[in-house]
Order: C-alpha cells, then structure tokens, then sequence
C-alpha cells in the first residue's frame, strides 16, 4: 500500500514492474529541506514464512540510492536493466531516491556505481533510522527516520551548487516531459550545448542522457501498458516519442526480457 501525500512525487509507480507482488511498501515525499536532494523516501515492511522467497521486479529508475537496513547503509548505483530483490524472512528498509544534486554530494564518480552497491559509513544516519523503525507506530517511525535523515544532511552534507541544480532540472524535464526523446532537446530547454548535458548526466547520474531518457519512456511505457488495458501498443509507443511498435517491442525485449503483449498479459518473467 503507498500512502504518499495526493499529487506527490512519491505516488510516481513506474519502476514497479509488478505492484501487486509488493510486501507492505509505503513512499513520503522528501520535506522542503530535503527537496534538493531526495525525490522521496520508501519503507518496505517484510514478514514471510520461513523457507518463503518474494522476489521484488523492478525496472529502477535512472538514479541511486541510500538504503538503510538493519545491517547497515549502502549506496545502491544505477541500474542499467531490470533488477530484482529477493526478500526472505522479516526485515525492513529505509531508501532515499537521490535527486543528481543528493548523488553529487555522496559520490564523485556515479558511472562506478552501476549495477553494484558499496557500503557507506555513516553511524549517526544508520543508528538514528534503526532506532525509529522499532517504534510501535510505525507511521511515526517513518516520520522520525525522515527527521533523523534531515539532520544527518544539515550536518555532513553540503548544499547544491549550481551545477548540481541544473543536474535535477534536466532530470525533471527527462522525467515529467514524455515528448523528451533525444539529447538535442534537452540541451536546448537548459540552455547549454548537448557536452553539457552529457556531463551533467555523467556527474549527476551515472548513466549516459540517452540512457536516462530511455528509461523514463520505457518505464512510462510499462506503467500505461499495466494500467490501461484499452490502449493498444502502437498508440503507447507513438504517444512516448518511439519510431514505431517494433522500436518498443525491442527495448521491452532488450532491457525486460520479454514483449510488451507478455507483460500486459503478467507474463514477463
């Protein structure tokens, strides 16, 4: 169940490949403070019976993120295809999606997170949310591991340069903008030459622009494929800027090992 505030980003869905599979799963939108940094922040709650294995699909959006478990923090980088977590037993989590400027301020070389996750040392911010999540109220466990995340953040990192806020501007216009299917365009909105953008994505991000942008249509792809089951493939597919039907089906193939029919029908696998 998500109860992000109505109209906030944190109700954004569509690096879940399969809702339905979640385990109790809740997303709040970053505070004010925060904003700059963290797009919002996810507590998965687990329980399984022993020997039970859930596996968690996802086509992760273009980004990293700061993940806080009971064993410790990691910085998980980004995703170049689907991933997957497999859950067992009872545990929890506390993630904050970094914005470019919160992954800037935590990693001087994003493209050497792809695919992995390193541990990151930081007692106060593991020891503070390990704290709230064991409160009764697990509402208000969520609300304190955001406060303990707000001031961990005023006291170690520092604030967004202006490189690092023209990096979550292009990452806002990639992600709200569906008719964005090319660099040039990019380029042009931000006012800097098509390198600029290139290097915003590489510091920012970790992942090529081209990379970043296809993502985003794929994912919105996925999500309008799995919501609406009246609109036809080619209408998806033109509506998100693709050449035609067969340009979708290979970049469903390539990145989700299966075909846009597959997935609508819960084939994907």
């Amino acid at each position: 169940m998500d109860e992000s505030p109505p109209g906030a980003d944190a109700g954004d869905r569509r690096g879940v490949l399969y809702p339905a599979r979640l385990p109790t799963f809740h997303r709040e939108g970053a505070p004010a403070s925060l904003a700059a940094l963290v797009r919002w922040f996810w507590f998965p709650r687990w329980d399984l019976p022993p020997g039970e294995v859930s596996r968690q699909e996802l086509l992760p959006f273009p980004a990293s993120n700061l993940v806080v478990q009971l064993d410790g923090v990691t910085l998980a980088g980004p995703a170049t295809g689907r991933a997957h977590r497999d859950l067992q037993g009872r545990g929890w989590a506390v993630g904050a999606l970094l914005r470019p400027a919160g992954l800037m301020a935590l990693h001087a070389e994003p493209s050497r997170l792809r695919d992995i996750e390193v541990a990151m040392p930081v007692p106060g911010l593991h020891g503070g949310i390990a704290e709230a999540m064991e409160l009764p109220d697990e509402a208000a466990g969520r609300r304190h591991a955001i406060g303990v995340w707000e001031t961990w953040a005023a006291e170690h990192l520092p604030a967004p340069d202006q490189t690092a806020l023209l990096g979550n501007t292009m990452e806002d216009l990639i992600a709200t903008d569906p008719g964005i299917v090319r660099i040039e365009q990019v380029a042009r909105r931000l006012g800097v030459s098509v390198r600029g953008v290139q290097r915003l994505a590489h510091r920012g991000i970790g992942l090529p622009p081209l990379a970043v942008i296809r993502r985003y249509r794929l994912q919105e792809a996925a999500q309008r494929l799995r919501e609406d089951p009246t609109l036809s493939i080619a209408q998806t597919a033109a509506d998100l800027g693709y050449a035609d039907q067969a340009h979708l089906a290979h970049d469903f193939r390539q990145v989700l090992g299966t075909t846009p029919s597959a997935y609508r029908e819960g084939r994907g696998a």
